[in-house]
């Protein structure tokens, strides 16, 4: 089911990608809330597996493109100078959701039942109405309506190398999020002897983390550049990682400092606060939202694969070691990430 999902992104990401370049950024971000919003809450009726997953991929099409429509408006909005702490801003609403779905999870779903809860996942449907009212187009775009070359121009010699960097560092770090958090429930569960409602408080701890690492990213990528910051955070990300798994026996005794370390997890998980700025600075308007799209959401597509992987590896090492694979990804973005120009301070324009 989560393989069908994760899969279904990396289709809205094309998708509405190359629809938001050709069709604006304002009108497609309108498009993916309801599409996922209504997904989720076909999800509340569904009446067997097959028509659950149907409705599930609907929901992986809208969550595919919302992300990229709304990084590319943010950025192609707010000056150059201050883009990376806006972007981050809006990279909150990652944990803050997932902090919700772990008190939703733990706490509510035992009292009103898996359906209610996906019923009312749909609220996001109410944003249209604010975005119809309240949200103008992007300048940038209307200054170059009509000259998007979508997937042909992506794909071009001037573009595709860039592109497939960019797609690579996002592998990483996908890879790296997903061992962590499609997993960390269920290994304090069931490897660390948590109950429940325990493990959703832990994770708790790594959603304020997470919180705070992409609030504080985007003033570090700001200031110091996009490359050594993704560095700094991928590094404390994978140092968590590894206390949490494979040295847990050794801080098992002390909670404060596994928490400590918990948080570390989370806020390391900052550095996709990055994604949105340094994509958006390495692409012309024309195409911006089709590379930020596809490359963010094919990667997130590629991790079908993750619970397999993390079931074939736990077989042997349990799930602490699967998950402690997830400490790779994130050291390999961070040296990855310095293939990439600095972009720190570009204007977007310069690209067009």
């Amino acid at each position: 089911m989560l393989g069908g999902s994760l899969a279904a992104t990396a289709v809205g990401g094309v998708a509405f990608g190359v629809a938001s370049d050709r069709f604006g950024r304002r009108g497609v971000l309108q498009w993916t809330i309801l599409a996922y919003s209504a997904g989720t809450f076909l999800c509340g009726l569904a009446t067997g597996f097959g028509p659950l997953l149907a409705f599930r991929v609907l929901t992986g099409l809208g969550v595919g493109g919302e992300w990229a429509t709304g990084q590319t408006y943010v950025c192609e909005t707010f000056p150059a100078a201050h883009r990376g702490r806006y972007a981050g801003v809006l990279q909150t609403g990652a944990p803050v959701g997932i902090a919700l779905a772990s008190l939703v999870g733990g706490f509510l779903a035992p009292r009103i039942g898996w359906r209610a809860c996906f019923l009312l996942s749909a609220a996001p449907a109410l944003l249209v109405v604010a975005i119809r009212r309240a949200l103008p187009e992007s300048d940038l775009w209307l200054a170059h309506r009509g000259e998007s070359g979508a997937l042909r121009e992506l794909l071009e010699p001037r573009h595709r190398g860039l592109f497939a960097r960019s797609l690579v560092l996002a592998v990483f770090t996908m890879s790296a999020y997903w061992f962590t958090y499609s997993w960390l429930p269920g290994y304090l569960h069931e490897e660390r002897g948590f109950t429940l409602a325990r493990s959703a408080s832990w994770i708790l701890v790594t959603q304020t983390g997470g919180l705070l690492g992409y609030l504080s990213f985007g003033f570090a990528a700001d200031a110091l550049g996009r490359r050594p910051s993704v560095s700094i955070y991928a590094l404390l990300m994978a140092i968590g990682l590894v206390m949490v798994t494979l040295l847990w026996n050794a801080i098992a005794e002390r909670p404060p400092v596994v928490l400590c370390f918990m948080f570390l997890v989370g806020f390391g998980t900052g550095l996709f606060a990055g994604f949105g700025p340094l994509f958006a600075e390495l692409f012309p308007t024309s195409i911006r939202n089709t590379a930020m799209g596809s490359a963010f959401n094919l990667a997130r597509g590629v991790q079908f694969a993750t619970p397999l992987a993390i079931a074939l590896v736990a077989a042997r090492y349990g799930l602490a070691g699967g998950i402690s694979l997830a400490a790779l990804f994130a050291l390999a973005a961070g040296i990855w990430i310095w293939t990439f120009p600095e972009t720190r301070g570009r204007r977007l324009s310069e690209l067009d």
